[in-house]
């Protein structure tokens, strides 16, 4: 009889564990986050190589304090891809990153499906946002876009614990 009390305490403990993981990567650390309505979504300019707003509506984002790669927004700009090209830095090699499946207008497969068939543009909104992460804005030939955070090479350099590559800012002390 011991044993089974014993066996169905262990499994109940391993389910109500497994949920509560499950439940706490999925939506416990996620916020949403309020629009400003003036500079949620930016773009870094040719000309000053500094981010500068564009014209956007329907801002939706999610974020996370337990990483910043949890960044994710959706929104909708009546810019055209021509304007925005001749504007703003476009970002090599854009690598949309999965969001939760409740946030449902950030779809990074079909992000990264009309990045590869060349449907969206991928710009870099802010280089360093949070250092060795970059923040990406797609834009599709509908306006559509999407932004996420992805990790730059200065960030890739730096946390396997080399030093920053030339033209990176110096890496924050540990702890920072």
């Amino acid at each position: 009889m011991n044993g089974k009390v014993l066996a169905i305490f262990l499994a109940l403990t391993a389910i109500i564990g497994g949920a509560g993981m499950y439940y706490l990567q999925v939506y416990g650390f996620y916020e949403e986050v309020q629009a400003t309505n003036v500079d949620d979504v930016q773009l870094t300019s040719l000309e000053s190589a500094l981010p500068e707003p564009i014209l956007y509506e329907n801002f939706k984002a999610i974020d996370a304090q337990s990483s910043p790669l949890r960044y994710r927004a959706c929104f909708e700009t009546p810019m055209s891809q021509a304007l925005l090209t001749e504007t703003f830095t476009l970002y090599d090699d854009p690598i949309p990153t999965v969001a939760p499946g409740w946030f449902a207008c950030f779809d990074a497969t079909a992000i990264g499906t009309d990045l590869e068939e060349g449907t969206a543009i991928a710009f870099l909104g802010t280089a360093n946002v949070i250092y060795g992460f970059d923040r990406v804005v797609a834009i599709t030939e509908d306006g559509r876009g999407y932004v996420w955070h992805q990790i730059n090479i200065c960030g890739e350099k730096v946390f396997d614990g080399d030093p920053p590559p030339e033209g990176c800012p110096p890496a924050p002390e540990q702890g920072e």
